[in-house]
């Protein structure tokens, strides 16, 4: 049976409108890299320190940033070394010697590990301590770190803007 011809144009025009809408894909890879370049440049892990709720860093106006080191935290209830507890902050304030043995051993293992790793002779070591622990305390680890290959000692601190003075 032949069909009309308005039934022939009413066919035609159904098939053309029964095809899948095709996705393009050049417009969502365009998207993805530019998201991705924007993640790349905006990430900033060098100024990442741990996470302590126990210790409140004092303030600078520091321009530097922190870079991967070995961190020592110093609440005032413990001292712990890269999350593993030494020792605790009374304690070693109490105590009459000038080091905290428990960190020499502590870093001399570390120090050991990373040598096989990468050969240096002064290592760095960051201490995240907060603003109310006594120097004398302070003063112990870094006298500890000295006696140890890690001699480059730094400090956390939280960043604050410089107030004009006019």
């Amino acid at each position: 049976m032949k069909k009309s011809s308005r039934a022939r144009r009413m066919a035609r025009h159904h098939s053309k409108h029964k095809t899948v809408a095709a996705l393009n894909l050049t417009s969502l890879m365009d998207i993805f890299t530019i998201l991705l370049i924007f993640l790349l440049v905006n990430n900033n892990n060098a100024a990442k320190l741990p996470d302590n709720k126990d210790i409140q860093l004092p303030e600078s106006i520091a321009q530097e940033l922190p870079s991967e080191v070995l961190t020592i935290q110093v609440s005032p209830s413990d001292i712990i070394v890269e999350g593993q507890r030494i020792a605790g902050t009374e304690a070693v304030r109490q105590q009459e010697e000038r080091t905290v043995q428990a960190l020499i051993d502590e870093l001399q293992f570390r120090a050991a590990q990373a040598l096989a790793v990468s050969p240096e002779g002064e290592r760095e070591i960051m201490i995240l301590a907060d603003r109310d622990v006594p120097y004398v305390v302070i003063k112990k680890l870094m006298r500890s770190c000295m006696e140890t290959p890690y001699t480059k000692v730094a400090f956390a601190v939280l960043k604050v803007a410089e107030e004009d003075s006019e």
